[in-house]
């Protein structure tokens, strides 16, 4: 069933459907990340219902424009329908396909990517197909995102995204060798004092070793 649900900043609204899978409170962390710089090319890579690209753009101010990829049909159109519920289609555009295949014409174009992957490792234990693949690295593996984001990273672009804290090492050393650069580090906890169990990463295409890591940060986001 779908419902109309407030974004909880800027009077933006968001279309989730109960059935599908619904976005957490680590989207929103990812969203809280990074800032934008002026006249910022965005896109959201696996972006679900839109809930990243949307926040982000909502919490910042001279974005030029946000492309939301997404490979599920279902989610895509509902990322649609929720660009129209807010009146954005002057800057958001919506992808139906694999990050994988995404055209050339998008290669070296955005100077900042988000994305929250899915980043369990396994197959389709699950009998619901649709969030299995937004949880497991079934139609996507790491290695295949920091490829595909490299690509399409202009030199000095940005790449932030959220993923397992346990696959901390491989996530650095994938990102290294695909040519982006560990730049700023956050663990995720769900409460203080608790053992992390998700890691905020953002990574320069072309930069230089120099890792800041910050606080642990508490996954209970105010105002979601």
């Amino acid at each position: 069933m779908r419902v109309i649900e407030s974004l909880q900043t800027g009077n933006y609204k968001i279309i989730q459907d109960t059935d599908l899978y619904r976005f957490t409170s680590d989207a929103v962390l990812l969203s809280r990340f990074v800032r934008a710089k002026k006249e910022e090319r965005v896109a959201d890579f696996c972006a679900g219902s839109g809930i990243v690209g949307l926040h982000f753009y909502a919490e910042n101010e001279g974005i030029a424009s946000v492309t939301l990829f997404e490979m599920q049909r279902e989610l895509a159109d509902m990322s649609r329908e929720t660009v129209s519920l807010n009146r954005l289609e002057n800057v958001f555009t919506v992808e139906n396909m694999r990050v994988q295949d995404i055209p050339p014409k998008y290669t070296e174009y955005f100077s900042l990517i988000l994305c929250n992957p899915p980043y369990e490792r396994g197959g389709l234990e699950s009998p619901d197909e649709k969030k299995a693949l937004c949880r497991k690295e079934i139609s996507l593996t790491l290695s295949e995102l920091t490829e595909s984001a490299a690509r399409c990273l202009k030199f000095g672009g940005r790449f932030a995204l959220v993923h397992r804290a346990d696959r901390l090492a491989e996530v650095i050393y994938t990102l290294h060798e695909s040519g982006l650069e560990p730049k700023k580090m956050q663990l995720i906890a769900g409460k203080t004092g608790d053992t992390p169990y998700g890691v905020l990463l953002t990574a320069v295409k072309g930069g230089r070793p120099n890792l800041e890591v910050l606080p642990t940060v508490s996954n209970h986001v105010r105002g979601i």
